[in-house]
């Protein structure tokens, strides 16, 4: 007499969440088209963004004229040629743009430490990178990889026991984008 198995099956579990690094540099989002920023006038989300360029002219870097821009207030000033672009990265107090050192919009204090993007598409690069179950990268033989804003993240926004409470942090965020 043989017994059929009747122990129950369990569902098949979801593939894990893939994030393949795509080895952007620590500037790309910073010389991006634009970075949301406080305005230093009325304190609602601005942008800065690179001056208008003529046809045909070399696309905007990191060393191009910018122009902080508040559609709320009206505030529009040219970032002076003369003043460094200056990078300031984690350990910060409070994060601001390299152009005319005002706060970023997109920043949120976490118990572990500050959170912040320069703009949508920064944020959701961390989103994507938190929330992954499994992280893949280039092999580290590629000495660019290691410099790249993946690589820099601070270890407690990469630890898997603080996830839930980054994800909390990155939807804060989100949250208080105007569009």
């Amino acid at each position: 007499m043989s017994t059929a198995h009747t122990g129950a099956m369990s569902a098949p579990s979801a593939p894990p969440l893939r994030f393949r690094d795509p080895g952007h540099n620590k500037y790309h989002f910073a010389c991006a088209d634009r970075v949301l920023v406080r305005c230093p006038q009325c304190d609602r989300q601005a942008q800065v963004v690179p001056e208008p360029r003529e046809a045909g002219t070399a696309a905007p870097t990191w060393s191009t004229e910018r122009r902080l821009v508040c559609r709320q207030c009206g505030l529009s000033r040219k970032r002076d040629g003369t003043r460094p672009v200056t990078f300031r990265w984690y350990g910060d107090r409070e994060m601001s743009d390299p152009y005319f050192q005002v706060p970023l919009w997109l920043q949120t204090r976490t118990r572990h430490g500050l959170l912040w993007a320069y703009n949508p598409e920064h944020l959701s690069l961390l989103r994507q990178y938190v929330q992954a179950t499994l992280r893949e990268h280039d092999p580290w033989y590629e000495p660019w990889r290691k410099m790249g804003i993946v690589g820099r993240l601070p270890a407690w926004i990469k630890q898997a026991k603080n996830r839930d409470e980054v994800l909390r942090g990155l939807d804060r965020m989100r949250a208080s984008l105007v569009c």
